[in-house]
């Protein structure tokens, strides 16, 4: 031990001072009241009351100093320590972070982000962390395409709608996998449609604009949605929609059932809407955002018009399981970023939750808390089976796969699992800690 500094459990000395134990040679560091303590404390030596010693700027340098060496072991380790798999951290942990000091820990990251304003410049985009953290395009489109084959085939798909898209990155994917194939986004964040148009769609190639089409909209009245410019100096065709502003903060999507009824191409056709889809999907439980049934089954009647009269297919995915009705912390690290999902407390009358996403960056040591924050209902299977099966779709299935019981991992892909493991067709499936499906309508 000698000549190494090792800090052991924390207590309270005769004073009210918290302390440290300290182990090794020499003294502590100077200046140290938190490790001072021990040595006096070690040596006999009465130790002064809470009135007689002034540490109040020690104090509050060593809890910025805290506060830098847990950003330090959290988020700076090594390369070759990290991993791409997430890490559910240990129960006593997440409490100890969540519960006991998280107005300390806010504290110090508002002291963080004063101290280094000066890093805003080189803040990466919250959506550029969550198409990293969240989102996996190529393993679902290599679904949907199987799903595709298997229950319409006789062509390959080649239209795709996706909506609640955001950044659309799964459009551009799709552009990407085939020259032909043709996407329409559509989302009620404006910002994160214009963001797809500078840093997605460029990467497709030359002819990318010409193959997608973002339309700014609710899910619920599609009609009354506005095709975002091409130019990014201009906002909308037409006029914006401000009156979704309030619910797009909040998550939540609701109907004006007056004006809100699904129509036939016909009304699409003139408003300049792009043709019937091969495929419409709705992705990273949006569905959820969803509160009422009459809602559900209203954007399931307008994904089903959206479809082709040869045959096509919804797909979305939902996620599940007795650990899915509880408060729910999941991290995963990645090179530059820990991605965080936290999970409120869990409503079972109206089956609702609170989710938010942060991020706590490695270079800039700071933390954007609540990147996105989402009030979900989460529908069980058979509601949403028999709300497609009203909506006009003539078969569902559901694909599931088993995760890992978040009571026991380490480590885990988010809500997901290792990717050796594939979703398998099911027409029964016993309850899991967590699952996650996608579930098909064929129209």
């Amino acid at each position: 031990m000698e000549g190494k500094r090792v800090v052991k459990s924390g207590w309270k000395d005769e004073g009210g001072h918290r302390c440290l134990d300290w182990y090794g040679g020499g003294s502590p560091p100077k200046g140290s009241a938190f490790l001072w303590c021990t040595e006096r404390k070690r040596e006999g030596q009465k130790l002064p009351s809470k009135e007689g010693l002034n540490t109040k700027g020690i104090e509050q340098k060593q809890k910025h100093q805290r506060g830098l060496a847990r950003g330090a072991f959290y988020y700076l380790q090594d390369q070759s320590e990290i991993d791409d798999t997430p890490r559910l951290p240990p129960a006593d942990e997440v409490e100890e972070a969540d519960d006991e000091n998280h107005s300390e820990e806010e504290e110090e990251e508002e002291e963080r982000m004063k101290n280094h304003e000066h890093l805003s410049d080189d803040m990466p985009s919250k959506f550029h962390l969550y198409q990293q953290s969240v989102q996996s395009p190529k393993g679902d489109i290599s679904y949907m395409q199987k799903f595709f084959l298997m229950y319409v085939g006789g062509r390959m798909p080649l239209h795709l709608q996706e909506d609640f898209c955001g950044t659309a990155l799964l459009s551009t994917e799709w552009l990407r996998s085939d020259p032909r194939r043709t996407a329409v986004g559509l989302d009620l964040d404006v910002e994160a449609l214009h963001w797809c148009m500078e840093n997605n769609i460029p990467k497709v190639g030359a002819d990318g604009f010409s193959r997608i089409s973002l339309y700014h909209g609710n899910v619920l009245q599609p009609l009354q949605s506005k095709l975002v410019k091409m130019d990014p100096q201009e906002q909308l065709r037409n006029t914006s929609l401000t009156e979704d502003a309030a619910n797009l903060q909040a998550g939540l999507l609701e109907s004006d059932l007056q004006t809100g009824s699904a129509s036939e191409d016909a009304e699409s056709n003139k408003r300049g809407f792009p043709p019937r889809r091969d495929i419409v999907c709705a992705f990273n439980y949006s569905c959820c955002c969803l509160h009422k049934r009459a809602d559900l089954v209203l954007y399931f009647k307008h994904a089903h018009d959206a479809l082709s009269a040869k045959g096509g297919i919804f797909v979305m995915d939902l996620y599940g399981g007795t650990s899915s009705e509880n408060k729910l912390r999941l991290q995963r690290r990645f090179p530059n970023f820990t991605y965080v999902w936290e999970q409120a407390e869990f409503d079972i009358i109206q089956r609702k939750t609170r989710i938010s996403l942060h991020f706590h960056l490695n270079k800039q040591q700071r933390k954007l808390r609540h990147a996105f924050s989402y009030s979900w209902r989460l529908w069980t299977l058979p509601e949403v089976k028999d709300c497609l099966e009203e909506a006009g779709f003539r078969y569902v299935h559901f694909w599931i796969r088993e995760m890992p019981d978040t009571t026991e991992i380490v480590r885990t892909e988010g809500l997901g699992a290792g990717k050796d493991i594939k979703y398998e067709e099911a027409t029964n499936f016993q309850q899991q800690d967590s699952w996650n499906a996608y579930i098909v309508g064929v129209a």
